[in-house]
C-alpha cells in the first residue's frame, strides 16, 4: 500500500469501518461475507459497537472472536461520548488567547494548527482541501484557538448533523507547548455553544476508551460528556491456504 507521503507499506492486517441501518440489520451477513471474501488472505479485525447485540452474535457465528490485543489499560479501542446541549458552561480562555475559525484563519493556518498537534503526521495541504471539500464540512464551525504570538494553540472541526440535530467534534487537538492552561476545555465549551446555535442539541466526541488512555475521557467528562457506547474489538485470523 502506498501512503500519501509516497511511503510503502506491506499489508498484513486489515480493519473494517461500516454502518448497517437498525432497520435493516440483516444485512450484517452480507456485510461480513463480503469482508471475508476481499480480506480472506490476511488478519481481519472490525469494531461493532458493544450496544448491537444482533450484529456482535452475527460476527461471532463467522468466526469473529474478542480481539486479545484490545483488552488491559493498553487497548485501542473508542468509546463515543455524548451530552445535550441544554446547559452549556460559559468558556474563558487566558488572557491574549482568542477564537478563531478555519474561514478567518485560512487553509494555511488550520493544516499547521493540525500538524503542531498531532505530530508525527503525513497530513498536508491536499488532505485538507479534501477535507473542506466533504458535503458536511463548514469553516464556521472549524475552531482555532489563537495565542498571543499568533501560533494556532489548538483546534476542532465541527460536523453537522442537522437532519439529527447533533454535532460531533473530530479531531480535537492542542499544541504540545499550549497543553493544561485550559484552552481545549474552553475551546469545546465555545463550539459547543457554536453548535447549539447551529441548531443541534445534542454533541458527540469519541475517544480511547480503555484504563490506561485516560486523557482525553478526562477533558471531555469534564465539560459534561459521559460514555453512550464503546467498541466491542473482534478479529479473526486469516484462512488456511
Amino acid at each position: 500500500m502506498r501512503r500519501s507521503d509516497g511511503s510503502v507499506k506491506d499489508v498484513t492486517g486489515t480493519c473494517l469501518a461500516y454502518q448497517v441501518h437498525p432497520d435493516h440489520a440483516g444485512l450484517i451477513d452480507e456485510v461480513i461475507d463480503w469482508y471475508d471474501g476481499v480480506a480472506a488472505d490476511i488478519e481481519r479485525t472490525v469494531s461493532p459497537s458493544a450496544a448491537d447485540v444482533f450484529a456482535l452474535k452475527r460476527w461471532a457465528a463467522h468466526g469473529y472472536e474478542t480481539d486479545p490485543a484490545s483488552l488491559g489499560d493498553t487497548g485501542s479501542w473508542t468509546q463515543l461520548n455524548e451530552r445535550d446541549l441544554t446547559d452549556v458552561e460559559q468558556r474563558v480562555l487566558p488572557e491574549g488567547f482568542r477564537f478563531r475559525t478555519a474561514d478567518e484563519a485560512g487553509p494555511r493556518a488550520a493544516v499547521q494548527a493540525h500538524l503542531d498537534a498531532w505530530a508525527p503526521t503525513t497530513y498536508t495541504h491536499e488532505n485538507y482541501q479534501r477535507v473542506r471539500q466533504t458535503a458536511p464540512y463548514r469553516g464556521d464551525l472549524h475552531i482555532l484557538v489563537e495565542a498571543p504570538d499568533g501560533t494556532m494553540a489548538a483546534s476542532t472541526i465541527m460536523w453537522l448533523d442537522e437532519a439529527n440535530r447533533t454535532a460531533e467534534f473530530e479531531p480535537v487537538g492542542t499544541h504540545p507547548d499550549y497543553r493544561r492552561p485550559g484552552l481545549a476545555r474552553a475551546m469545546l465549551l465555545h463550539g459547543m455553544q457554536l453548535a447549539r446555535a447551529a441548531g443541534a442539541t445534542h454533541m458527540t466526541v469519541a475517544c480511547l476508551g480503555a484504563p490506561g488512555h485516560p486523557e482525553a475521557r478526562g477533558l471531555y467528562y469534564g465539560v459534561g460528556f459521559r460514555e453512550l457506547t464503546r467498541d466491542a474489538p473482534l478479529i479473526k485470523a486469516r484462512m488456511a491456504a
